[in-house]
């Protein structure tokens, strides 16, 4: 069977078990993976068990380093170092940038910590400052949007990141090199749209009519500063040291002691125990109380985990069914801008994904799988491919609507109704990623790192 229509097939089949019989990801992409290599060459009595193979190969590559994400964030969250970080950099910009500091605190935290968490804890912020302010509401609120969704779409360790780095096999420390060179800028036009949004709506804070408002935390009872960004900033450090390393040819020696601590697991490890450590000295927590925190972590992690690996196995499948060899088939090295092409396609595909079936996690798992199937290489597109990543990070910002989880969250904890989100949380999220696309259709071209 010709690959393509293998391809149509797997892809038809995957939106339809999630979209019209709402099965469970995970559930769909193995059914999906199953089917695709049943359906490709080899022997049969292999089909299923290079299945099982292939998702073990992506437990192996990611498994670890998302279930000490899931942890760090938690702890993170629990032990107040998040919110020391958005007040700081509230009391750093001053109340006359609040929309800034508000933006940026999202920036931060989602790159450890899942989006819809980040904003559960910075909407009481906004909220806040509208109270003190009388105004902006609709800024504050989005700004959160603009910081968050960038580096949770763009910026490992987060779980879409994550995997689209180990499917093209991207160095992790180029993918949050590049990842926060896209994010950036488009994070700072978001906040201009932000802004004229405010302007134009003018939509007032409303009262919870179900919840009562959180209480914050004094500020004794937070970490202090330094210590809160250590295991955002520390990990980070420690990966994009390795890859520098590498790219300036640093002598063995120190390449060695890089490659140590500067391995993704390593680093995220060290990040780990310092937010644990964070977690027990500022909520005096016994180990059992620690361990059940923990539990909590590896068990909103652990579904990401089949997630992510049930899409780098219909990946692979994809692979078997021939799809790289009918890609090569069309695509060569002497066609100019085939390159940049093949980006406004990926952009194109994973946001058409997106609108489909809501989740951008699953947007990047999916899209990704695709494209990584089809064999691309630094060469064939003329640059190098953590810009297919940004791409599709991009393409999965756009057509965000009613069935992404995040639209409700935003809608119900800001008290916005389903037009007023409509108008503002889809329509940030498309501009955000409309500039990404573009900010990385430039780097592509002035800086290709071929």
């Amino acid at each position: 069977m010709d690959p393509l229509i293998i391809l149509f097939i797997g892809i038809t089949v995957l939106v339809v078990m999630i979209i019209v019989l709402r099965l469970n990801a995970f559930i769909a992409l193995i059914t999906c993976a199953m089917l695709v290599s049943l359906l490709s060459p080899g022997e049969i009595s292999v089909k299923i068990s290079r299945v099982a193979t292939e998702f073990g190969n992506v437990v192996g590559g990611v498994g670890i380093i998302i279930a000490f994400a899931a942890i760090i964030g938690k702890c993170l969250m629990d032990s107040g170092a998040a919110d020391k970080i958005a007040r700081a950099s509230l009391k750093m910009l001053g109340e006359k940038n609040a929309s800034t500091a508000i933006m940026g605190s999202g920036f931060l935290l989602s790159i450890p910590v899942f989006f819809d968490t980040v904003f559960y804890l910075l909407v009481p912020l906004a909220r806040s400052l509208c109270r003190k302010t009388k105004k902006n509401y609709l800024l504050y609120v989005t700004a959160i949007v603009a910081g968050g969704t960038i580096t949770h779409t763009l910026v490992p360790p987060t779980p879409g990141p994550l995997f689209m780095a180990a499917a093209f096999g991207i160095d992790l420390g180029l993918m949050i090199f590049v990842g926060v060179l896209v994010a950036l800028p488009s994070a700072i036009v978001g906040l201009v749209v932000c802004k004229l949004l405010d302007r134009k709506l003018k939509i007032p804070m409303r009262e919870y009519s179900t919840m009562s408002e959180p209480v914050p935390l004094k500020e004794e009872e937070l970490p202090s500063l330094w210590l809160s960004l250590l295991p955002i900033v520390l990990p980070v450090l420690l990966i994009t040291s390795n890859t520098l390393a590498k790219g300036i040819n640093a002598p063995v020696d120190f390449l060695e002691i890089t490659g140590l601590v500067g391995h993704p697991v390593f680093a995220l490890f060290v990040s780990m125990v310092i937010s644990m450590y964070l977690l027990v000295s500022k909520r005096s927590l016994t180990l059992r109380q620690l361990s059940g925190k923990v539990e909590e972590a590896l068990l909103s992690g652990g579904m990401i985990i089949l997630v992510t690996a049930g899409g780098g196995a219909f990946g692979a499948m994809l692979r078997q069914a021939g799809l790289q060899e009918s890609v090569a088939s069309w695509v060569t090295v002497d066609e100019q801008g085939i390159g940049l092409s093949i980006l406004l396609i990926a952009f194109a595909v994973a946001s058409l994904i997106k609108f489909a079936q809501g989740s951008t996690t699953v947007a990047l798992i999916t899209s990704a799988s695709m494209f990584s199937a089809m064999g691309l290489s630094n060469e064939t597109l003329g640059f190098n491919l953590v810009y297919m990543a940004t791409a599709l990070g991009s393409g999965a910002m756009v057509g965000d609507w009613m069935n992404n989880s995040g639209f409700w969250i935003f809608s119900r904890m800001s008290v916005l109704t389903e037009i007023e989100t409509l108008k503002s949380w889809t329509v940030v999220t498309a501009c955000i990623g409309f500039c990404s696309i573009t900010v990385t259709l430039i780097l592509a071209t002035l800086l290709p790192m071929t």
